[in-house]
Parts: C-alpha cells; structure tokens; sequence
C-alpha cells in the first residue's frame, strides 16, 4: 500500500484558473471572518446566564409553569426573551408539544416546550445546522431506604427508588447539566445572529431531556416527517464543568461523541469539528469519541441520529457524576471558561459548515435491470483494474470552485493526505488499490470554506437465497 503523506496537497497538472489557485490556496487556513465570530463569544455573557438559569431553583419538566421566578416556565420566558433580544433576523417561537402520562419518568400529562431561534440562510436556506442544549433540570429524590442512584442508573430507575413527586419542587439548579449548554447556545445565537450565513441555522433548547429526550425526540421525528434537510445537529450536555470528582481535570479537551460506522454522516460530522477546532481554537482539543454516547446515557443527539440526521454530543472529559441530578449542582462547581472554550468550538464549526457548499454524492442509483432504483458506491479500478476511479455528483452552488479529494488507510481514525482535483466529478488515482484505502471527497467554494466530507462506503454484500431440492445421499 501507498504511503500516505499526512496533509499534503496536491495539483492536478490541468490548467488551473486564477480563482481555482486561491481556493486551492486557502483549503485548511482559518477564515478572518470566523476568527472574529469566534472572538467575539464573551466569557462573562455565558457566566451571567448560567447563574440566571440556576436562580430559577429549578427547572423540572412537572415544576409550576406559572411563578414569575421559579420553574420551567420562567426558564423558558427567559430564553424565549433573550433570543429575541439579539436581532430581528431571529425569528423565536415555542415548539409545544402535549404529552400523555407514560411509563415511570413522564408521571402525570404535561406540556413540553422547546424554544427555537431561526436564522434564516440566504443562498442555501434549506439547509439546515442545529445547535442545540437541554435547559430542563432534575434532582433525583431518593425513597427512604433506597439504594444509591448513580446518574447512569437513573435511565432504569424506578418507583421503588426515586419519589418522583418529591423530585418534582425540590432544587435543581442544574448548573452544568445544563444551564451551561444553554448559555452556550444563547451566546452563539447573539453572535452569530449579527452576521449572514448561506445555510440557515437553528437554535433550540431542549425540554424533556431528564423524563427521556421527550423534547428532542419529538422535534426530531417532525422534522424527518416534514422532510427538513438537517446537515447538522451540535448538541451540548455536561458542557461546564472541567473537574471530575475525583479531582482529574481536563480543562483543554472536550469530548465529541458520534455514532457508528467508522463513515456514518455522524463520524464525518465529528472529524469536521476536530478539524475546525484545531484551525480556529488551536489551544482547546476537540477530540472526537468513536461511541454514541457515554455508557448507558443518552442524549438530545440520538433522536436526531435515529431519524437519520447526523448528529453529535460535545461533553466534558471530565464529568463531576457526583453534583449530578442533585441540588449541589451548583454555579461554584462550574466552569464558564472551560464552557466558553466549548462554545467557540461549537461556533467554529457551525459557521464553516453554514458558509460551505453542499457535499456531493458519492452513490449513483441504477436506472434499470435488476437492481433498478439501488444506490451503489461510484468506485471502481477503471480500465486497467489496478487504478482508483472516484466519480461524484456535483454540488449545487454558485460559489463552488472544486473538489478536494481525501484518504486515508482502513485502520486510520483521521483523513490522512487531501488532492485539490478543481472543479470536475471524475478523477483517477493510478496504481492504487480501493480495498484498503478509505476515499471521500469534499466541495469548496470561492473563499476556502469547506462541506463535510462524502465518503466511498462499500455496499455491504447480500447472500442470496440458494435453493435447493431433495435428494438422496448416496
């Protein structure tokens, strides 16, 4: 197998146009635009709304949505406020949804409310980038005599353990699970709510998130129903916090849970943000985790991964699971500037992918015979079967300047060598084999911006049905 050169460009030996040069020039150099988006996420703005968050005592989905100060409505008033506040482009709305009392976390019918902020995209306003946090909170009220609850036992508990009517007033201040999330969200809203993106971007926070990803899931289901094209989903849970209870603290490193394969839309997802991160926040580590989620938790990211969108989860690497769903989850035992770090992260990669163009299609779809209407991988060994041939469908957009075309062996985690090809949907790489490389290929506009990349995934084989007759053995 070739060796493959980390990083390395390059040229096709076809006549490049003066414009192809400078994108071919600027892939992989930080924007100045995004610099100064990314500059201007203000520590302080994200320290000042988690203390408000946690000033409502608590933010439990069953809490009175009525009081002025206290509980899930005011929570939401709150939120609703703030994001009108940032500019009239922002068009904010409640997302309500009633919910039947069911199973043992939803213990009587309530009303769930997301609160969404839209930003409308100019050339590619279809496209749609979430960023999204939890904003509902829970302490976990144990029965007397109960055994301990751990946060990830609190999924399976059940009403020998919890009293969940005792939970439903008592504190939650929920600080970094999740006033910090919030706060991130908020922030990027207020920024980037001052500039224009050619993709639309959305703002939500999450409610029932602590009874099962109620709020999420539902948002989510409508979405694939109403056939919305999502391309990204950026949810943050445990964003806030830098030291573990045992005293470890990781205070440069957050982790970017995505789902499996190796190539999913989620996994691309990941490696774009490590990649951005390093371009834009080079001194904090965005580190992506080949898992959906930490063991037995879930987050608002899965009901979007579910249904097909590609989603992924920013937590800290250093989770205080003591403070956890209990009152002691409190703003002293935050972070605002690990979360600041966080949100920068987030907005770095939020405006890159709502600058870019479109990824292509790596899949052409048979046209007739028998497997009319199947989508197959466009690889092949070309003519002298020895080759790599990669062909792709354009992306729709006018500000595209070409293809970058990336590799990587099988076992590798991270694209290793990238080829700018220019503006064609067909390229050959002689003498290499396509069984033990890992190809995907990515658009670039005008500017150097960047589209996740659309990798070759091989069509899984299918065993076909042998039948057979009876016989005698002789």
């Amino acid at each position: 197998m070739r060796r493959l050169l980390l990083l390395s460009i390059v040229f096709t030996t076809s006549a490049f146009t003066t414009a192809t040069h400078l994108a071919a020039q600027s892939l992989g150099r930080p924007d100045p635009a995004i610099q100064k988006m990314v500059g201007e996420i203000s520590r302080d703005r994200i320290a000042a709304t988690m203390r408000k968050l946690a000033s409502f005592g608590t933010r439990g989905n069953f809490s009175d949505p009525a009081p002025a100060d206290r509980g899930i409505g005011a929570a939401r008033r709150w939120i609703f406020d703030q994001f009108k506040s940032y500019s009239p482009r922002l068009g904010v709305s409640f997302d309500p949804w009633k919910v039947k009392k069911q199973g043992t976390r939803i213990l009587r019918d309530v009303e769930i409310v997301n609160v969404v902020a839209v930003l409308p995209g100019t050339t590619q306003p279809d496209e749609r980038i979430i960023v999204g946090a939890h904003y509902d909170s829970l302490n976990v009220v144990r029965k007397t005599d109960a055994p301990e609850i751990t946060p990830e036992g609190t999924e399976a508990a059940t009403d020998d353990v919890i009293d969940f009517e005792k939970s439903v007033e008592a504190p939650a201040p929920g600080v970094t699970d999740n006033a910090a999330g919030v706060a991130l969200v908020l922030e990027l809203a207020r920024v980037m709510s001052q500039y224009r993106f050619e993709k639309t971007i959305v703002f939500i926070a999450f409610a029932g998130e602590e009874i099962g990803l109620v709020g999420s899931s539902l948002y989510a289901a409508k979405a694939k129903e109403q056939k919305d094209r999502i391309e990204a989903v950026l949810n943050n849970d445990v964003v806030g916090v830098s030291a573990a209870g045992d005293g470890h603290a990781e205070n440069g490193l957050v982790h970017v849970f995505s789902e499996e394969p190796a190539d999913s839309a989620s996994r691309e997802l990941a490696r774009y943000i490590r990649e951005t991160a390093q371009r834009y926040v080079p001194a904090f580590r965005a580190e992506p985790v080949f898992r959906q989620d930490r063991f037995a938790r879930g987050g608002d990211h899965s009901p979007f991964n579910v249904n097909g969108f590609a989603a992924v989860r920013f937590t800290s690497a250093a989770e205080n699971l003591g403070i956890q769903h209990t009152a002691d989850d409190t703003f002293d035992k935050s972070s605002p500037d690990y979360a600041t770090s966080v949100a920068r992260v987030n907005g770095a990669a939020l405006a890159s992918l709502a600058m870019a163009p479109p990824a292509p299609e790596t899949v052409r779809e048979i046209l007739s015979g028998a497997n009319k209407g199947r989508k197959t991988p466009s690889v092949t060994r070309g003519k002298s079967r020895y080759d790599a041939v990669l062909r792709w469908k354009d992306a729709p957009a006018a500000d595209l300047n070409g293809y970058a075309i990336v590799l990587r062996s099988s076992t590798a985690p991270w694209w290793e060598q990238q080829i700018y090809v220019g503006k064609v949907t067909e390229y050959t790489l002689p003498g290499l084999s396509i069984d033990d490389i890992i190809f995907g290929v990515k658009a670039v506009d005008n500017d150097g911006h960047e589209s996740l990349v659309a990798p070759w995934i091989a069509r899984p084989y299918e065993l076909k049905k042998i039948e057979t007759v009876d016989s005698a053995a002789p």
